[in-house]
């Protein structure tokens, strides 16, 4: 059994990234700020709240689709 893809992917080019769920909906429908960072081994991280997938450019885990 696989796990679902994430809701949405971003690429990004460093280890650390800000969460906080909006983008398409407004900051208020959104959640709390999040820092969160990525081990570079692995490449992405995945927001404890909404589930975004973060990818490292050219990371373990930037693989063509």
């Amino acid at each position: 059994m696989t796990a679902p893809p994430p809701p949405e992917t971003f690429k990004v080019p460093t280890l650390q990234v800000i969460c906080d769920g909006s983008g398409a909906v407004s900051p208020e429908l959104g959640h709390p700020r999040v820092y969160l960072r990525m081990d570079p081994a692995v490449g992405f991280v995945e927001c404890g709240y909404c589930d975004r997938r973060f990818i490292l450019k050219g990371g373990p885990a930037d693989t063509p689709k």
